[in-house]
């Protein structure tokens, strides 16, 4: 076969190409354009906190981004809710203290369609990318990020545990918030998401 309309990726480019998504069942390292296309989807489940004292948590990524998820409960939750860095900086400085890690001349918001037409190009990065968890270096910043806390002068370190505590639970106490029929669980209800395994 010829090198022509394949694509090779070593075990670093294969990280920044598909960002979240990893293609480990390619043990040539080389891939064609179509491959890449056709196999580098958007996961349906996530898996959260794999390292989490009370247990990991499965996120429903296909209802969330493609239900009535949102904060009113009228359509999807967008993609940059919780991947608020795949969007330009101006948009971002409209929302402080949001900042962009990668890439910061970035020109395109992530939306689902940016990431069924070209998934390497859709710029996801995951979580722990700049949220690492406490001790560790993030991957896409100098620093983990920080923020004063809303209420009083501390500094939060926004650690992957403090940014998804943040970010889901926030979210799920809006939701309940607009409307009190919903059963979506907050802060206070912890083994509602984290499952220890069997």
């Amino acid at each position: 076969m010829s090198a022509k309309g394949k694509l090779k990726v070593g075990v670093t480019g294969l990280a920044t190409l598909v960002g979240v998504f990893a293609l480990s069942n390619y043990s040539s390292g080389v891939l064609t354009t179509a491959q890449v296309k056709q196999d580098v989807k958007m996961p349906e489940v996530i898996v959260l906190g794999k390292d989490a004292k009370l247990g990991s948590v499965t996120f429903n990524h296909v209802s969330h981004n493609g239900g009535k998820y949102s904060i009113d409960g009228t359509g999807p939750i967008a993609c940059i809710e919780c991947h608020h860095t795949a969007q330009p900086a101006t948009e971002l400085a409209k929302h402080p203290p949001l900042k962009t890690a990668w890439p910061s001349d970035r020109t395109t918001t992530l939306t689902a369609e940016l990431f069924v037409k070209d998934p390497a190009a859709a710029g996801v990065a995951a979580c722990r990318d700049c949220h690492a968890r406490a001790g560790e270096a993030p991957k896409l910043l100098p620093a983990i990020p920080e923020i004063k806390h809303e209420s009083s002068t501390a500094i939060i370190s926004l650690t992957n545990q403090q940014a998804l505590h943040r970010n889901c639970a926030g979210c799920h106490t809006e939701v309940v918030k607009q409307n009190k029929a919903i059963k979506a669980p907050t802060s206070m209800q912890c083994t509602a998401c984290h499952k220890r395994s069997a």
